[in-house]
């Protein structure tokens, strides 16, 4: 184990020994999944080069990755110093070349298919290329990740319009949600933003269904679909969205700063790239490829980690492995909390995601966003633990993620030593508040 550890609850301990009546039932706990392992026998993390000294859980913040995309991204920036004359004038061609891979891999078609450096960059494009009315209102929810909401408010005050903010109780079903997303909308509604996978929440908003209403009445549609290459097998069917942005820096382990932004109704026209540069005259997509000096990369060794995965596990047996590890490791931690506080940790959030898990913290944890990262930070500098909170109405969050790198031994960490640290935490946070009053 890492770190000082006192006080400890094993596992096996919290699954067996509960007395609680709001405690996890013990025969819910199920065995978690054999760890994966590389062909040659090694742990599957021996394939990235996380720090040994840390504990990851969180993967769906900045993702991982592999050592042989990384390899394969610095050959190619030795090439482009070596010669970046010759570089920089083939690069919108080898784009070109590597944009239906890509495409294939989100289920999109190339021609429908740009690349961007993020979602909020391709949110970004959204906003400052789509023609907007004087006075329209956008749509956005409060489950919304803050700085594409916060683009949404600027797109609204240059046009002088209004952002409206549906609320979506957290456990609400798919049709619960779609009808409180399109309640708010109002007959000068001209765009809706909404999570295909929400950040803060960890839950599946119904996106189908509302690209649907929301084209029925004329209103455009921007989906934020930040985790989800990677995570499901072709996200973008049944979708008829006119905007989808899409990381691939999460859970498609490909090097920081690569996401897609597909367009797949008239509108696409309409986009161009932050930057303006000599690919301005070319359609969409072609137009994102000539971005100046920037080091793109990370777009050409995309395919390099996505296609390890693929040729190691699968990403079938990948994303199955994620989610049987999320499974196990929801199951002890929250369990880990209830033994501790009495309370049920557990959290329904209507529609849930294969590798991402909210659990319940313990009362005075991580009630706002700045909390939430306060506390995110004094875990990691502390504790050595990267891991994530978040906040939704009040309430803080442990939200969990897992990749095929983990293994229930990371999670059962987790349970012995920060469930206790956690808990300590929030009691003197109630004692501090008390003598406050």
């Amino acid at each position: 184990m890492r770190g000082n550890e006192t006080d400890l609850v094993t596992p096996k301990d919290v699954i067996f020994s509960m007395t609680s009546t709001n405690a996890l039932n013990p025969a819910s706990v199920v065995a978690g999944p054999p760890a994966l392992t590389l062909p040659d026998g090694r742990p599957a993390a021996a394939a990235w080069t996380l720090s040994s000294t840390a504990l990851h859980i969180n993967h769906g913040s900045f993702g991982a990755v592999p050592r042989v995309a990384q390899h394969y991204q610095n050959e190619l920036r030795a090439e482009m110093d070596a010669d970046p004359v010759a570089w920089f004038s083939t690069l919108p061609a080898q784009i070109g070349a590597i944009r239906p891979q890509i495409a294939a891999f989100v289920g999109a078609a190339p021609e429908d298919t740009a690349l961007v450096p993020n979602a909020s960059a391709g949110a970004s494009v959204v906003y400052s290329s789509l023609p907007m009315a004087h006075g329209a209102d956008i749509v956005v929810t409060d489950h919304g990740y803050g700085a594409v909401t916060m683009g949404a408010e600027r797109l609204a005050r240059r046009f002088g319009g209004r952002v409206l903010t549906a609320h979506v109780p957290l456990d609400a079903s798919p049709e619960q949600a779609h009808d409180a997303v399109m309640a708010v909308c109002t007959d000068k509604t001209r765009l809706i933003v909404i999570d295909h996978v929400t950040s803060a929440t960890a839950r599946f908003m119904p996106v189908a269904a509302i690209s649907a209403s929301a084209r029925e009445r004329g209103i455009v549609t921007l989906v934020d679909g930040a985790h989800l290459p990677g995570l499901y097998a072709e996200p973008l069917k049944g979708v008829d969205c006119d905007f989808w942005i899409g990381n691939l820096h999460k859970f498609a382990c490909a090097p920081r700063g690569t996401a897609v932004l597909v367009a797949g109704s008239d509108l696409r026209s309409e986009l161009y790239p932050l930057i303006d540069s000599w690919g301005s005259p070319k359609a969409f997509p072609e137009r994102f490829d000539t971005q100046g000096t920037l080091d793109l990369t990370s777009y050409l060794a995309t395919p390099t980690a996505t296609g390890f995965i693929a040729d190691v596990w699968g990403w079938d047996h990948a994303r199955a492995y994620m989610s049987e590890l999320a499974d196990y490791a929801e199951n002890i931690v929250s369990a880990a909390f209830a033994e501790r506080t009495g309370q049920d940790h557990r959290v329904d959030v209507g529609s849930s995601v294969n590798a991402l898990r909210l659990v319940r913290l313990p009362d005075g944890l991580a009630r706002t966003h700045a909390e939430a990262d306060a506390l995110r930070d004094r875990v990691v500098g502390g504790l050595n633990v990267e891991a994530a909170f978040t906040s939704f109405g009040g309430v803080g969050y442990f939200r969990l993620s897992a990749h095929v790198y983990n293994t229930t031994a990371d999670f059962e960490e987790f349970v012995e030593r920060l469930v206790p640290t956690l808990c300590d935490w929030a009691r003197d946070a109630a004692h501090s508040a008390g003598a406050t009053a």
